[in-house]
């Protein structure tokens, strides 16, 4: 079997960087997932990789960063190796390169869906809609007749999308049904086309927009990452940065690290004109960028079939929140030790210097006194 390329084939040049990036995606039939999570994650913790990568029964989904040679090594094993036993043939790879590792560990986990959608009748290992290379992508959202929806976030959507697309200003993917139901017709939009960051969610809505009755559908193949490496500058109608989530925050063409950042607060991006407010006080939330992004959940609160309103609670108050993390961990534990991944559902590279994990906040002021009295009983 003929390996898989795995240079980065980029028409654009791109900086040589210490760390290589991966993000693969394949809709496939994986009843085993859950007998090759421990191997899978065996074999990236030995070679220093780190990111994620989701197993489910319809697929795999993930973006990890290593050296050079374990990127590669992990791309034989999973498009040409014995694991998966070519069923990852054909698979949606991007590659990318980083100046630091934009990840703080690796996790494998184990989903229902590699991208939540909850909606059995997408199946885009049956039926999916038109894939368009990024070199043709251009002609066609240029058509009048072409309806062009953005199918991501609000907030990645923000920081950059292509000219005249949609903005369903969704919360989550699984909102993304309810948009359809009240702003597309299958009558009315003949031919729909969409777009994601790599591929995956607007090959699962065009999925689900067939299953809809919708005539002719169109996505991206590779997503906006594969057409700001193919297509240059000078040529492309993509406005903007674009979201990736990794501590790269943004990329731009040619996949170059952006100039966004994130929010500590809020975690959504923020870009150099909102750094450049006079206000601006690094790793303080800024009172405009607050409201606008408690603006922006607000506006997500209607109630929907999958999402109907929560009801109401007391907000408890900082201090409370502040002291409610240790002992949840207690509770949860029975021993006040922190809970490991395979506890919190995944499996990750273990602890090897044995270093004890530290509280985000400190203990309540009545355990010192508490801890300190049973100190001067036992002395």
């Amino acid at each position: 079997m003929t390996k898989p390329t795995r240079n980065m084939n980029a028409n654009l040049p791109q900086a040589i960087q210490p760390y290589k990036v991966m993000a693969i995606y394949k809709f496939a039939d994986l009843p085993d997932a859950e007998a090759i999570q421990p191997l899978l994650a065996q074999f990236c913790c030995a070679r220093d990789i780190k990111g994620t990568l989701i197993l489910a029964p319809e697929g795999i989904n993930g973006t990890v960063a290593g050296t050079a040679e374990a990127i590669d090594a992990l791309a034989d094993l999973l498009l040409s190796g014995t694991l998966f036993a070519g069923r990852l043939a054909g698979a949606e790879v991007k590659y990318s390169t980083a100046s630091a590792m934009p990840f703080l560990r690796m996790k494998v986990r184990l989903k229902p869906e590699i991208v939540t959608l909850r909606a059995p009748e997408a199946n885009p290992s049956k039926t999916v809609g038109t894939y368009v290379e990024p070199e043709d992508w251009n002609g066609l959202i240029a058509r009048n007749d072409v309806v062009l929806v953005d199918t991501r976030n609000d907030y990645e959507v923000g920081l950059g999308t292509f000219q005249r697309a949609l903005d369903p200003a969704t919360r989550n993917f699984t909102e993304f049904k309810h948009y359809v139901a009240t702003h597309l017709d299958p009558v009315r939009d003949k031919k729909v086309a969409m777009f994601c960051t790599g591929g995956i969610r607007c090959e699962k809505a065009s999925s689900y927009l067939l299953s809809q009755g919708f005539e002719e559908v169109f996505h991206l193949k590779g997503g906006i990452l594969k057409y700001l490496e193919t297509v240059p500058e000078s040529e492309s109608r993509f406005s903007g940065e674009c979201f990736v989530f990794d501590e790269r925050v943004s990329v731009t063409h040619g996949l170059v690290e952006g100039d966004a950042t994130l929010c500590r607060a809020c975690r959504h991006p923020l870009t150099a004109a909102d750094r450049a407010t006079p206000d601006y006080v690094e790793g303080v939330e800024l009172p405009p960028l607050r409201r606008r992004h408690r603006k922006t959940r607000r506006r997500h609160r209607t109630p929907t079939p999958d999402r109907p309103r929560p009801p109401t609670r007391h907000r408890p108050s900082r201090r409370r929140r502040r002291n409610r993390g240790n002992s949840t961990q207690s509770r949860q534990t029975g021993s006040g030790r922190s809970l490991t991944s395979t506890e919190q559902g995944g499996l990750s590279c273990p602890r090897l210097d044995g270093a004890q994990i530290v509280p985000k906040f400190p203990p309540p002021l009545h355990q010192v006194v508490v801890g300190l009295q049973a100190e001067e009983k036992a002395l």
